[in-house]
């Protein structure tokens, strides 16, 4: 298949380069070329938006530097899954405002851990403003591909996720339409509740390469539906109409014989995949190559088996390799 150029967008930023999150990965990102950014959003305490991973920030601040909130590290089950840290829905966002993003991996990505405890967290709004105001600075338009993180463990501890993306998207001016805004999740049904709200947007979601989605899950118990099983031809087909598109695990679509581009295009829904990263730790086995998991293997390879494939978004945690490969062709 000839290679097309699709949209590349700066995963959490540049976290190549910058802890992932921060102001200066989204800023390098947008400096870098990139068609869009994506944001991943949790809740603090008292409802404001922040721009993390996931709600467990143990790994991503100096939160555990901070002695006065020591008594906050707890367990939690989030998504079924026991997690042992600190949770942004236990903190106000003034409490959050006085910590500092880290390097997620320090060891592999050291020269990006040069930039700890440099900068705040940010809010989903100051995320916006910052997109924005770089489109108008780089002179063309950017866009922003939000993540939603954990709505259905969020809603069931009192903290409903859309509301909360309404208000701050409609206050941003990025919810009538005027600006590229793509929203994704690995629920479905967040997606469906957003959309009912009237934002204007690109609904994708996100799929696994196993498992199952967490709001099934709680709604269905054992009966929900796997991942997997929504990339088959009868699950696509259902998605028609609810969602715009799918975002899988790379890992799909190297696999032999994969055809999920195909009947998804076939259907009228878009495809994009994350994430393309050099290092021999990210990629497949077929393309790692020596110096250890931390030096670029054959990623350019990789990177070409996918865009044959005809995806239309690939996510970069390298933002100036991705722009110079997937543009290319």
């Amino acid at each position: 298949m000839v290679r097309r150029s699709p949209l590349v967008i700066g995963h959490r930023g540049a976290p190549g380069y910058r802890p992932e999150h921060s102001r200066s990965s989204y800023e390098l990102a947008l400096a870098m070329g990139v068609d869009a950014v994506e944001p991943d959003i949790v809740a603090t305490r008292d409802g404001v938006l922040v721009v993390r991973h996931e709600n467990d920030i143990s790994g991503t601040t100096d939160v555990a530097e901070h002695p006065e909130f020591a008594n906050r590290r707890t367990t939690k089950k989030v998504d079924g899954e026991a997690l042992t840290g600190w949770f942004t829905e236990d903190f106000t966002w003034d409490e959050l405002s006085t910590l500092r993003t880290r390097e997620r991996l320090p060891k592999l990505r050291p020269s990006s851990a040069s930039f700890d405890d440099t900068q705040p967290i940010l809010r989903l709004t100051d995320l916006l403003d910052l997109v924005r105001e770089g489109s108008i600075e780089h002179g063309r338009e950017i866009g922003v591909v939000l993540e939603i993180k954990h709505a259905t463990y969020f809603e069931g501890i009192g903290l409903d996720l859309v509301p909360l993306i309404v208000r701050d998207l409609r206050a941003a001016g990025w919810a009538d339409g005027e600006l590229p805004l793509i929203v994704e999740s690995f629920e479905r049904t967040v997606l469906q509740r957003l959309r009912e709200q009237g934002v204007a947007a690109s609904y994708i979601y996100l799929i696994e390469a196993s498992g199952k989605p967490f709001d099934q899950v709680a709604a269905r118990g054992r009966a929900a539906q796997t991942y997997r099983s929504e990339v088959e031809p009868e699950g696509l087909h259902r998605l028609v109409g609810v969602v715009d598109g799918i975002s899988v695990n790379k890992r799909m679509l190297l696999e032999r014989g994969s055809t999920i581009v195909t009947d998804a295009h076939a259907r009228g829904l878009r495809v994009f995949t994350w994430t393309c990263r050099p290092e021999n730790r990210f990629l497949d086995a077929a393309y790692r190559g020596p110096g250890g998991k931390a030096a670029f293997g054959e990623y350019e390879a990789e990177w070409d088996a996918i865009a044959r494939t005809g995806v239309d978004g690939v996510f970069v945690d390298h933002p100036d390799l991705g722009v110079a490969f997937f543009r290319a062709g």
